[in-house]
């Protein structure tokens, strides 16, 4: 590389191996957070920079300049300069120069939301959700019926449960208090586009009269994740449900290993 001699690849490459073992711990530590393509990505970085510092048959070694020395400056001075190259010491500004080509290689993967999506399910293939406060602006079934037209489907929400349609199988429930509510509710969602994406249906939607039947559609169904903003809902789940995320605006206690919390649906998956 420009502007480096052997010397100078050769403490490089020593930081780099440190750096690098550094790196190796932590994804060895949190194997589970990385995925195969970041892998795959470290190997090639680590191969190309090895072709790259490679030693090359007949590169001739650079030699430092000399410095005529100036009236007035000591011979000790210089002396220092040359003892400082000869033992290979770096500087503080070659150090940061060093760091920078090195952090150049471990630049965050970012993964598509449909990566991350995968991921924070833990590959779960079915999920169970409520309406009311996660994926529309109404929190209770009162709401739905003041609404004098339609109710309001969370448009930051709709992103994730699109992505959520493409590998699992999705359940949207409700309690509502008539048959009103339910058109509403419906001509919500289709409005939104989630019926047109092929991934979520009109007969997995459904609507019960009670908090108990919310519980009961989520028992039969027997999904991987449970969403629910009813933190007693939560509780008598968390025996049955391999996995739950309570959706709730104050951060909340965990519970239970298996029980998740977070402000809503989207930040739970890093989307703003």
């Amino acid at each position: 590389m420009a502007g480096y001699s052997k010397e100078d690849l050769v403490q490089l490459i020593k930081r780099f191996g440190a750096y690098l073992t550094l790196k190796l711990s932590d994804l060895f530590n949190n194997l589970d957070s990385w995925s195969v393509g970041g892998l795959a990505g470290l190997a090639i970085a680590i191969l190309f920079i090895w072709r790259l510092w490679r030693p090359r048959s007949g590169t001739q070694r650079r030699q430092p300049k000399r410095r005529a020395p100036t009236p007035g400056s000591s011979g000790a001075s210089n002396l220092s300069d040359a003892n400082l190259i000869s033992s290979g010491v770096s500087t503080p500004e070659e150090d940061s120069r060093d760091q920078n080509i090195i952090d150049e290689f471990f630049q965050p993967i970012k993964l598509t939301l449909g990566q991350v999506v995968r991921q924070k399910l833990s590959e779960g293939r079915k999920v169970t959700c409520r309406l009311l406060g996660v994926v529309l602006e109404e929190t209770s079934p009162e709401e739905l019926q003041v609404a004098k037209t339609k109710v309001t489907v969370r448009s930051s929400v709709l992103e994730v449960l699109l992505e959520i349609t493409k590998f699992c199988d999705l359940y949207l429930m409700e309690r509502v208090s008539d048959d009103e509510s339910e058109k509403k509710v419906l001509s919500a969602l289709e409005d939104a586009g989630l019926f047109t994406s092929g991934g979520l249906v009109k007969d997995k939607v459904l609507f019960c009269s009670t908090e108990n039947g919310r519980t009961s559609f989520v028992r039969q169904l027997e999904p991987d994740w449970h969403i629910d903003t009813n933190p007693d809902i939560i509780f008598q789940l968390a025996r049955f449900i391999k996995y739950q995320l309570h959706i709730s605006p104050t951060k909340t206690e965990r519970t239970a290993a298996n029980i998740f919390s977070s402000p809503s649906l989207e930040l739970f998956f890093g989307c703003v």
